[in-house]
């Protein structure tokens, strides 16, 4: 195991990646158990509201990976400074994705249905940081060969081709296929051949007048959203908690 380590973590430089990403998932769950504790009224945590302003903790997670990375960038790859800046960072990244979708609309959204998206973006990234670790690189240049790294147009030939997939795959509505694919070539190639969701931009392009092939994405699009959404939602609510329940009014007679 030790050997393992020294080869494809420490001796590639790898070391700080590691360490990030490790205080990037036990930021964001800590976090997430002190919010959920906070719902409920239990424990000794509370918001943070000095002056009747509530200070969201992605305040002190933006500060934090200012410093981290400008830190990391100045300490360069190795020795314990590079180590401290990329938990620095790690911790900072874990605060600002955790109230990602906050950013992202603009207003408190962390307990509805809109607060979900930060679960799925800290589980993207760290889901594309891992990958990274294990050795997977960018857009597929790690699957040359020697002769071919030596090339320098077999590399472009090949970044480009790959990023051609990651495009199709983003443009037909597949952004998880997408965004995986820029480092597993194979996802993206998948994604760019199946079809396209109905709602995107590739569908409302190609599909205006092609009938049946609109018809064949509305119903693959609905059975898949049947199939993964309630597991999804399951997997999202175990990680983030279940969202508040939005009171439905009642009709009058």
């Amino acid at each position: 195991m030790g050997h393992w380590f020294d080869q494809n973590i420490v001796e590639p430089g790898k070391l700080p990646t590691l360490l990030a990403l490790s205080a990037f998932v036990l930021t964001f769950g800590i976090t997430r158990m002190i919010t959920r504790m906070i719902r409920a009224g239990k424990g000794p945590f509370r918001n943070v509201t000095p002056g009747g302003v509530h200070i969201h903790h992605v305040v002190p997670g933006v500060v934090l990976t200012v410093v981290g990375g400008f830190g990391a960038v100045a300490s360069g790859r190795e020795g314990g400074g590079a180590a401290i800046w990329a938990v620095v960072f790690g911790v900072g990244a874990g605060l600002v994705l955790d109230e990602f979708a906050l950013i992202l609309h603009l207003d408190d959204v962390y307990w509805t249905e809109e607060g979900r998206q930060s679960v799925e973006v800290v589980v993207l990234t760290a889901s594309l940081v891992g990958l990274f670790l294990a050795g997977f690189s960018p857009l597929g240049v790690n699957e040359l060969s020697d002769d071919e790294q030596q090339g320098r147009l077999n590399i472009v030939l090949t970044l480009v081709v790959n990023f051609c997939f990651v495009l199709i795959a983003l443009f037909k509505g597949k952004l998880r296929m997408a965004v995986l694919g820029a480092l597993i070539p194979f996802v993206a190639l998948v994604g760019a051949i199946r079809l396209a969701r109905p709602t995107s931009p590739w569908a409302k392009r190609f599909y205006r007048n092609r009938h049946r092939a609109r018809s064949r994405a509305v119903l693959r699009a609905y059975h898949h959203d049947v199939r993964w959404a309630g597991p999804r939602r399951k997997f999202q609510d175990l990680i983030g908690g279940a969202p508040d329940r939005v009171a439905v009014p009642e009709r009058k007679p």
